[in-house]
């Protein structure tokens, strides 16, 4: 089967190569030309374990190939997946200007029938406009070309991605026609064999569940760092307490550890997006508001904790150790992550910041340039800290040598963002010790 896949950000070059590695024939496809001889050369744009061995096995056995122009390779394909960027506006909603510029594109230049898959995570209503997008193209020139349109919503996890779309708990697909049913169906045949569900639906369900399905997530991200914040508050343990919630079958346990925020591509532009989408549908998303303010107040967190650390001191002047920048482990991903708000809340008291990531330092570097220090390893970044600010829970972390760390420092100071250290085990190490929710 031959198959195009506009984009080569993390959805299409992740999807792309997986499609290649169950057989299809997989042209991806992206106008920026530099990013695409890279890809050619073997250089993999973004961060994701196991892809870059996955991206050169499927080229050298010819099942994936890149190019500018999909003008050129349309007509060759029998599905097209769009899987450019939606990233949010001012007021939250979806920036669909290109996914919109695909379907034109699609449409100056279609001539025989191929289905047409929305990958971008988009809007209800957005797979009717593409539709309607491509066929104002075909009028023009005059044409007579069936075609449909269909979505098909991505749930990968940075870092666990190739996993998440070899084995998947469910593969979502909206359609409008059995003839796009029966293709896509093939496309998703070895997944089918494997047992795993491909759950068929309407186009505005399909585009729905992305967006409910990362606001639930978000929502229980944001529920327990309330209930954290308040455990903090009555002497409770929160640890405790997503033990105790977790057993109930009803809740489960995933997605209860508090923290000090979520952040990356999907929760914060997502949650923003189904707001303003229910804004302009005229209802009010009272739940997930209170969810981005929660989660909002929480990545400022650890800067307050920093500030009770020293109260009736000045922090400026003070050298703080980050442990990681990137939104979560074993990705390289800066977007909406805490370390930016909390690096721009040192940087304004006037504090020093020396930082270490396993991955994240040229992408941090690129957005904060050199006002930060950037360290060779988490023991560099503790030198003469007046305080440490664990941030990204890589694992590389979870086993620190307290004694060397102690020594490293000038004042010894924790603040632990995600929970990983143990209390007692810094407490008799000479620490003061900050977590969230304990």
């Amino acid at each position: 089967m031959n198959i195009a896949i506009v984009g080569t950000g993390y959805v299409g070059l992740v999807s792309g190569t997986c499609f290649a590695d169950t057989g299809a024939m997989v042209t991806c496809v992206d106008v920026d030309a530099a990013k695409v001889e890279r890809l050619q050369r073997g250089e993999i744009p973004i961060y994701e374990p196991g892809l870059d061995e996955l991206v050169t096995k499927n080229v050298k056995a010819g099942r994936l190939k890149f190019t500018t122009s999909l003008a050129d390779v349309l007509n060759d394909q029998q599905i097209v997946f769009s899987a450019v960027g939606t990233p949010p506006d001012e007021d939250g909603s979806a920036d669909l200007r290109y996914v919109l510029q695909v379907a034109k594109t699609i449409g100056e230049h279609l001539n025989r029938y191929m289905v047409v898959v929305t990958k971008s995570t988009v809007p209800v209503g957005t797979a009717r406009k593409v539709r309607e997008t491509i066929q104002a193209e075909l009028d023009r020139r005059g044409v007579d070309v069936p075609f449909d349109v269909a979505s098909n919503p991505e749930f990968l996890k940075e870092g666990n991605a190739i996993k998440d779309f070899m084995s998947p708990d469910r593969v979502v697909v909206g359609v409008e026609s059995d003839r796009a049913k029966e293709i896509l169906t093939r496309l998703y045949k070895p997944f089918l064999i494997n047992n795993f569900r491909v759950i068929f639906m309407d186009i505005p369900s399909a585009e729905m569940t992305k967006y409910a399905a990362n606001s639930m997530l978000a929502t229980r991200i944001s529920f327990m760092n309330d209930i954290a914040n308040l455990c903090e508050k009555v002497g409770a343990d929160v640890n405790m307490v997503r033990a105790g919630i977790g057993s109930d079958t009803r809740i489960g346990r995933k997605f209860l550890y508090a923290g000090c925020g979520y952040g990356g591509s999907c929760f914060p532009k997502d949650v923003k997006a189904l707001i303003k989408t229910a804004d302009d549908n005229g209802y009010s998303m009272e739940v997930l508001k209170a969810v981005e303010r929660v989660n909002e107040r929480q990545k400022g967190l650890l800067f307050d904790k920093l500030q009770c650390c020293f109260e009736g001191k000045e922090l400026r002047g003070l050298t703080i150790g980050l442990w990681g920048l990137s939104f979560k482990p074993e990705t390289d991903d800066m977007r909406e992550s805490t370390a930016l708000v909390i690096i721009g809340k040192l940087l304004e008291a006037g504090c020093r910041v020396r930082a270490y990531d396993p991955v994240a330092m040229d992408e941090c570097r690129r957005r904060v340039g050199d006002s930060v220090e950037y360290c060779r390893d988490m023991y560099d970044a503790a030198i003469d800290a007046d305080a440490l600010l664990l941030l990204t829970e890589w694992k590389e972390f979870r086993l620190p040598n307290w004694d060397v760390i102690g020594r490293l420092m000038k004042q010894r100071v924790v603040l632990d963002g995600r929970n990983i250290f143990d209390a007692k085990e810094l407490a008799e190490a000479g620490f003061v010790y900050h977590c969230i929710g304990r």
